[in-house]
């Protein structure tokens, strides 16, 4: 199948201007990209499609996913936890919402539930269901009787030789990231982020095996401890990083070319705004959360004049912080950590990407079609992504999953 994309404003995930062109797409891949006002007129297509001056866009990637977190735009459920039918139906409910909203493809952060992440990953990859492209993770493993968060388990015992038989179990099921909770969580656990859950011997131990085995470690890590194991056991990716003092953030820089950092502001904004009725005691969280997103509002800018490859992604599935919100982590990243709306798309897209490790995040000859066609302009105005309405187009793998109002044929 050749589609062809014309009259298009192209912003091709780089941060280069917008420029008005046409892309040609056949097959899976984008076989060509062209700018000017006749941009490809001579290339006949099976299917036309007229972008109108609308803006040409990679999918966005969420890289701090959890589809088992229940809470969508299109469901809100009280209770965290849900039985293993209910959270199966959610997790392929929130795959589709993801999708509807622009993101084409999604790094986990853990499951709630064992095994049926890589069977969601699976059925999308087969077509058998709606969904962004999917690194999956297993259940989040917190040690046993430590006080970390309530989402994770360790059904293997502690020490090197358990980190090691863990991570056997996670290759053999098909998990494409390993989750480790290195950190307390003061949201849920007040006094808990300064914990760390693991030793030395069992980080080290967590890294040599996913080299040998060929998968990734995504961390959460809030003190500098934390995030020290983390990079010694080569975390492909550090979610928060929020107390990090100089040494960790000389450390970060260090691995920059290896790891990739998300602070996740989204679920402290959502937490801070929250009303929650009387019965819910939300106030640890809320505090938690302000001195989260004071301590990142310097450490991320920091960081991103350094190098570090940041990412959006943001605990999206709470009931206060549902699925399908992701896109706010970019305004978020332009009000509170001083990005231009440019440089949050280019988060949200190229360094998406590149955490991925797929031909995505780019409008480049070559690279796998997920494309998105806006209503708008992003690179002056990053909330308009936050509206679904305004996505004319969403293209995975070189389908359309929604079509524009006029394709000729």
């Amino acid at each position: 199948m050749r589609r062809v994309i014309r009259n298009a404003m192209i912003f091709d995930g780089t941060g280069a201007p917008l420029r008005a062109g046409a892309v040609l797409v056949e097959g899976h891949r984008i076989a060509r990209v062209a700018y000017g006002s006749d941009a490809l007129a001579e290339v006949t297509a099976d299917a036309e499609i007229d972008a109108a001056g609308r803006t040409l866009m990679p999918g966005l990637v969420e890289a701090h996913a959890h589809l088992t977190w229940g809470s969508s735009v299109e469901k809100i459920y009280h209770q965290f936890i849900l039985p293993p039918d209910e959270l199966k139906v959610a997790a392929w409910r929130n795959a589709r919402v993801l999708l509807d909203h622009g993101f084409t493809s999604a790094y986990s952060a853990g499951a709630l539930g064992d095994g049926i992440e890589p069977e969601l990953a699976r059925a999308i990859a087969a077509g058998e269901t709606p969904g962004p492209r999917l690194v999956p993770s297993t259940l989040e493993r917190s040690p046993e009787g430590a006080e970390g968060v309530d989402t994770g388990d360790v059904f293997n015992g502690r020490g090197p030789a358990a980190m090691r038989a863990f991570m056997d179990y996670c290759q053999a099921q098909g998990i494409g990231s390993v989750k480790l909770v290195v950190s307390g969580e003061d949201a849920l656990k007040p006094g808990t982020a300064q914990h760390v859950l693991y030793t030395d011997e069992e980080m080290a131990e967590a890294g040599r095996a996913a080299r040998e085995l060929g998968l990734w470690i995504a961390c959460h890590a809030y003190y500098p401890k934390a995030i020290e194991l983390a990079l010694n056991a080569g975390a492909r990716i550090i979610y928060h990083a929020s107390y990090a003092d100089a040494a960790a953030a000389d450390a970060m820089v260090a691995a920059k070319d290896a790891t990739f950092y998300a602070p996740s502001p989204g679920v402290s904004i959502a937490a801070l705004e929250a009303s929650p009725p009387p019965h819910i005691d939300m106030s640890a969280m809320k505090a938690s959360a302000a001195e989260r997103m004071a301590l990142e509002a310097k450490l991320v800018p920091a960081l991103k004049a350094r190098g570090v490859r940041i990412c959006i992604g943001g605990d999206y599935g709470f009931p206060f912080n549902p699925i399908g919100r992701n896109a706010r982590d970019l305004q978020i990243f332009v009000e509170h950590f001083g990005y231009t709306p440019v440089e949050a798309l280019v988060a949200a897209t190229r360094l998406g990407g590149e955490l991925m490790g797929l031909e995505v995040g780019l409008v480049r000859e070559g690279w796998l079609a997920d494309l998105l066609l806006v209503d708008g302009d992003p690179t002056t105005d990053v909330a308009i992504l936050q509206d679904k309405e305004r996505l004319a187009m969403i293209m995975k793998d070189g389908a359309l999953y929604k079509a524009p109002e006029a394709v000729a044929a």
